[in-house]
């Protein structure tokens, strides 16, 4: 079993973006919530850069690479024009993950079993970049060797069906989401592949996620976002480092 190291926090600041949008203009700055989180212990930021732009922009992307001390995960689908944003850049750690123009947040893993051979190809550049690659995936042993297969070196697995089960009460499905995403954590770790862990994460779903001792990253976005209304974003993050770390001891 892996030791028990610091899990590490990356805050997304997507929906920041997505409120300025919906008035158009400046206000509120994902940078300054980059920065804010980041001064909150934050280990890093993520940011979707998503082909239609509905939330974070190509200046955000730009304004991030410059003010941030901390590392940048960059989501992006696996396209020609993204990889040519993350070649640009140059950013630490860059996650590919499926996007489909209608839905309204990410749904689901990326199939990476059914297009090994386009994505091995499209990550490698991004690799001999410098970009540590991860691959967003569901926690299913098909999609684990084949991420392997390709050369990622991390997976992010998708929380999202756990996080479900347990907001709409079916305590049954959220066990066996939790039992699945342990033993696919432990399959991608013996693999050594890094293990990290998002989507839909709150207060209430993530100490058996931060738990696993093969985890080492969480990303959480929306759900701190909306927090931060009620009591600020530095608190909003402090209560989940803590409740990270208290799962972690």
């Amino acid at each position: 079993m892996p030791q028990l190291d610091k899990l590490r926090l990356g805050v997304n600041i997507d929906h920041v973006a997505t409120v300025r949008n919906a008035r158009g203009g400046g206000y509120p700055d994902p940078l300054r919530a980059a920065k804010l989180a980041e001064d909150a212990g934050a280990d890093g930021i993520t940011a979707h850069l998503r082909e239609d732009r509905r939330h974070i922009s190509d200046a955000d992307i730009d304004g991030l690479m410059d003010v941030l001390t901390v590392p940048l995960n960059f989501e992006m689908a696996a396209t020609d024009e993204m990889q040519r944003i993350a070649l640009r850049h140059r950013p630490h750690a860059v996650c590919i993950v499926p996007e489909k123009r209608e839905e309204k947040t990410t749904e689901g893993g990326l199939e990476v079993a059914r297009e090994e051979n386009r994505l091995a190809h499209f990550i490698a550049p991004l690799r001999e970049a410098g970009c540590r690659v991860s691959i967003f995936i569901a926690a299913d042993q098909r999609q684990i060797e084949a991420a392997h297969r390709i050369g990622a070196q991390v997976i992010e697995l998708h929380t999202g069906a756990y996080c479900d089960a347990h907001a709409e009460g079916r305590m049954d499905d959220c066990t066996t989401e939790l039992e699945r995403m342990r033993e696919m954590s432990t399959l991608a770790h013996s693999l050594g592949l890094e293990v990290h862990a998002g989507h839909g994460l709150t207060y209430d779903t993530v100490k058996p996620v931060a738990a696993f001792p093969e985890v080492m990253e969480l990303n959480i976005g929306h759900f701190l976002i909306g927090e931060a209304i009620f009591r600020g974003l530095t608190p909003a993050i402090a209560e989940m480092r803590r409740l990270m770390d208290e799962a972690r001891a």
